[in-house]
């Protein structure tokens, strides 16, 4: 080896093996003993405590465990099926369908995380979801994982006060949506729906939602909030399709998501 990179403090002090040192012992590891190392089952699953006399009530699975999920839909497909069909797309009208394959969605989403970044967006912060079934869905939900921000979908037939609700819940400063859509022949505008939500949640919560996102989904002539409402395929033109995974921990939150048949909020 003619040149080692000296990784920074901050990159060496996260990572799993912190020096050439540390490599080389593990790589003997694996050489002197191949099933030991490579199949050795995880130390710890789960840890809990169900107790209250015995301290806070808590639970965390694969405590230390690190990954993302992003990586394990997307990336560790890419050199095996690639070219394979990830998603299978049908719209509102016969005819309108579309496919990705796992390399055309893993650059499409590369380029929303970037989009997200380029729009303040960092690993922890919250992401609504206000979209209906397309596929910038499930492409903006695994671009928020991608960088670890927590993406919240709201239903797309649910009202402002709903949408409101989860924006303050969550304190998202962000939103995706689009301007409209169909359902059969019943033509739906959502992006109206989101600015009464948006107002909304501004009043009631200290923070305000600094970005929506729209998705030119349908015909829909819709405005447009100078400084905070940009459209999706505009961002998306520029976007680099270069994206690494941020590193999550195990018991890192993906997603928040209200659950059916409760009584209250949750």
């Amino acid at each position: 080896m003619s040149e080692v990179y000296a990784p920074n403090a901050d990159l060496r002090d996260r990572a799993h093996v912190k020096s050439m040192d540390e490599y080389w012992e593990e790589y003997a590891r694996s050489i002197a003993a191949p099933e030991a190392f490579w199949f050795k089952k995880w130390d710890t699953v789960r840890s809990y405590n169900y107790d209250m006399d015995a301290g806070p009530i808590a639970i965390e699975w694969f405590a230390g465990g690190q990954t993302n999920i992003a990586y394990n839909c997307l990336d560790r497909h890419l050199d095996a099926k690639g070219d394979q069909v990830a998603i299978i797309w049908e719209g509102n009208e016969p005819g309108e369908d579309a496919t990705l394959t796992y390399k055309e969605l893993h650059e499409q989403v590369c380029k929303f995380a970037n989009v997200l970044k380029a729009r303040g967006v960092n690993k922890g912060d919250r992401v609504s979801i206000y979209l209906p079934m397309v596929p910038e869905l499930a492409i903006a939900m695994l671009a928020c994982a991608r960088i670890g921000a927590i993406h919240s979908i709201v239903f797309g037939g649910f009202s402002a006060d709903a949408l409101a609700d989860r924006i303050v819940d969550s304190t998202c400063t962000t939103v995706i949506t689009c301007n409209g859509t169909h359902r059969g022949d019943k033509p739906i505008l959502m992006k109206p729906v989101a600015d009464q939500a948006m107002a909304d949640a501004d009043v009631r919560m200290d923070a305000e939602v600094a970005t929506c996102i729209v998705v030119d989904r349908a015909d829909f002539a819709v405005d447009m909030k100078a400084g905070r409402d940009c459209w999706w395929h505009e961002l998306m033109a520029d976007a680099d399709a270069d994206c690494a995974c941020e590193v999550m921990d195990a018991e890192d939150p993906l997603f928040i998501l209200y659950t059916s048949g409760s009584t209250g909020q949750p």
